[in-house]
């Protein structure tokens, strides 16, 4: 039989994650107790009323139906209300919202709503992995924008302005930034809106961190104007202790959620009911409850990673915000390869190389704060020996 895939493959290759997870789970069986610093998948729960309210929701026996593709109107205006708590964004719960399956699923969407084989698509450089592999699936013309450490991992403008931008239709940027931790600027933003606007491209902000670690949250979408050209994705993985729920959200203009829903309604049959009415609970979390989880349990993991860092002999900016720690790693290393190994072999702790975020990773590692202070503790403890 000469049966082969589609051509589009070629253009993708198995997740990093999904491969390194492979490896550590075969150590794991070996007994090597690997500690696991790699993936952000907050490991506590969400809050107490999440849970209930998923509970109860399901209990009910109309509950278990098709939903609506667009949500149910209770979620929409949850999140609604929500952003105009947080962001202090107004936004139309009947047509500027759309409940997404993850905002993952949305980068997916949105790529297929806007893109047509060999359009442009900024993607920056380090940068989230998935932005660069749909696009090849949807067989756009991937265009690398780089970011910087000397540009605090801001755009360079005056760069992009003498690139081709002819054919692109869509920028993806991703602040607070990950890997990175960087924080935008509400003057970063404005330039984005701009240049969207002059150069008619769709500007794409990611922003499920906003409240880890980070007490200044900001929206792209509170620029002037910004949702004509903008669109927001956010997410309930990292801020509400959600990542298996697959709970997350886009914010834009009528026309572009309508375009969106276009693909999304021929792919997915809604969200089950009860999560969403779970996510609503979720999304009325106390001031104190975001403090709590999001600020303070952060803040002490933190030390530990920036503990394990320096042991590493790597260099940190103490001001980044996220889930992660990201550092730059000494000149007596190849790559950040070649320490990640050395950590995970020697010292049986995964952490993630910054090669797999773009080249301009290659000479950076990042710890994730998702673990608990025991076993960052005894991670450094770890490394500590294999450095001596």
């Amino acid at each position: 039989m000469n049966i082969k895939p589609a051509e589009r493959l070629n253009s993708v290759s198995e997740y990093y994650f999904s491969k390194k997870l492979k490896e550590v789970a075969e150590m794991n069986a070996k007994g090597m107790n690997v500690i696991s610093l790699g993936v952000g998948s907050p490991d506590l729960p969400p809050s107490k009323e999440t849970v209930e309210a998923l509970s109860k929701s399901a209990a009910e026996p109309n509950a278990h139906g098709y939903m609506p593709y667009v949500g149910i109107p209770e979620l929409r205006k949850a999140f609604a209300d929500w952003y105009k708590k947080w962001f202090s964004v107004e936004l139309n719960p009947l047509n500027e919202i759309q409940p997404l399956i993850g905002s993952k699923e949305g980068i997916l969407h949105i790529s297929l709503a806007f893109l047509n084989p060999g359009d442009g698509v900024l993607v920056p450089n380090p940068g989230y992995p998935t932005y660069s592999s749909v696009s090849n699936l949807v067989q756009a013309r991937v265009i690398s924008y780089d970011l910087d450490e000397s540009n605090n991992w801001q755009p360079d403008f005056a760069e992009l302005e003498q690139m081709d931008l002819s054919c692109v239709k869509l920028m993806w940027v991703n602040y607070p930034n990950m890997p990175t931790g960087a924080s935008a600027t509400p003057k970063l933003f404005e330039k984005l809106v701009a240049f969207g606007k002059k150069h008619s491209i769709v500007i794409c902000n990611d922003n499920p961190y906003s409240f880890i670690l980070n007490d200044n949250r900001l929206s792209i979408l509170q620029v002037e104007g910004a949702k004509d050209i903008c669109i927001e994705l956010n997410s309930m993985s990292k801020s509400h202790n959600m990542p298996g729920w697959r709970m997350g959200m886009l914010a834009s203009n009528a026309q572009f959620v309508e375009w969106v829903l276009k693909v999304k309604s021929n792919i997915d049959s809604g969200q089950f009911k009860p999560m969403q009415v779970a996510a609503i609970a979720a999304l009325n979390n106390s001031e104190a409850w975001h403090l709590e989880m999001n600020i303070e349990l952060y803040r002490n993991r933190r030390h530990l990673a920036e503990e394990i860092m320096k042991t590493l002999g790597c260099t940190f900016d103490e001001t980044q915000v996220g889930m992660f720690l990201w550092g730059k790693i000494p000149e007596t290393y190849a790559d950040s390869g070649e320490l990640a190994d050395k950590v995970l072999y020697d010292a049986k702790v995964f952490i993630t190389p910054g090669f797999i975020f773009g080249d301009k990773g290659n000479r950076y590692i990042r710890i994730s704060l998702c673990a608990n202070d025991k076993m960052l503790g005894e991670a450094l403890e770890r490394v500590i020996k294999i450095i001596g």
